[in-house]
């Protein structure tokens, strides 16, 4: 039987973590997605950002979009049923349970955060068709163990899976252990399964996007990195990477017409493991 003051205990940590005075990077992202979940201290560094990278809700947007596009497609032709969602972040617009389940009412979806203020939204990702299911767990990306063990709850890890990782390894700072992050999730997962990456980059506005992150890394809020094209492909060393490759995540596959596609700072891929 569990014990309702430890279950007090953690809420209160879990609001002593949720810090309003600094900025955040899921509520920045939701800012500038046009969202409601963010703070002025947010809005104020997302500005300052911006004027270092007035592109960047492009960024955003595309991000989003290419989520979308690449959950349809291992939903659709790809066949995959099981999705982990490494560093879930705050939910908007198509989330991989609602774009999955879209395409099929099975899918099974186990979301990652360890953040508190992801925590409290956790309801919105809960829903589920009655075929599929969804869990939320509470754990960090640089202990890809502790996420195997409790997403074993819902995911059947003898099946494939797609691995989903948006944004989140610019957070570990040390590319051979981001690389050795990716490297545990994917033997946990059997042949046939999938690993989606997205990640900041230096090959698009790479100076103003350096000076946008020293300015980020300089206020407070969690550290995170740019990779260039050469380490990132590090990343997918474990899988093959399905066309068009490794690219500027509004060129992943897209639906516009080429020529109406404009470059955006976000690189991502799509890889399946042998």
């Amino acid at each position: 039987m569990s014990d309702p003051s430890a279950s007090r205990d953690e809420g209160v940590a879990r609001t002593a973590r949720l810090r309003t005075d600094v900025s955040h990077s899921a509520r920045i992202w939701n800012y500038w997605l046009g969202g409601k979940d963010h703070y002025p201290v947010d809005e104020e560094v997302g500005d300052q950002i911006l004027s270092f990278v007035p592109a960047l809700p492009r960024s955003a947007v595309a991000d989003r979009r290419f989520l979308a596009r690449a959950v349809r497609f291992l939903a659709g032709e790809a066949g995959v049923r099981q999705f982990l969602d490494v560093g879930t972040g705050l939910p908007t617009a198509d989330n991989t349970h609602e774009v999955a389940q879209g395409v099929d009412s099975t899918c099974r979806i186990v979301y990652v955060d360890n953040d508190p203020l992801v925590l409290t939204h956790a309801h919105a990702l809960l829903t589920s068709t009655p075929e599929g299911a969804t869990d939320y767990i509470e754990a960090d990306v640089h202990d890809p163990g502790a996420i195997i063990e409790r997403a074993a709850r819902t995911l059947n890890f003898d099946e494939p899976v797609a691995i989903t990782m948006l944004g989140i390894l610019n957070f570990v700072l040390d590319t051979d252990e981001a690389v050795g992050i990716v490297h545990r999730l994917l033997d946990a997962v059997p042949s046939g399964s999938y690993l989606v990456v997205s990640h900041p980059t230096t090959e698009v506005d790479g100076e103003a996007m350096r000076t946008a992150v020293d300015y980020w890394n300089g206020q407070g809020s969690a550290p995170m990195t740019l990779r260039s094209r050469t380490d990132l492909l590090r990343i997918f060393d474990r899988v093959d990477l399905l066309e068009p490759g490794l690219a500027s995540c509004s060129r992943w596959r897209p639906e516009a017409a080429q020529e109406e596609i404009v470059d955006v700072t976000h690189f991502g891929g799509v890889g399946r493991k042998p």
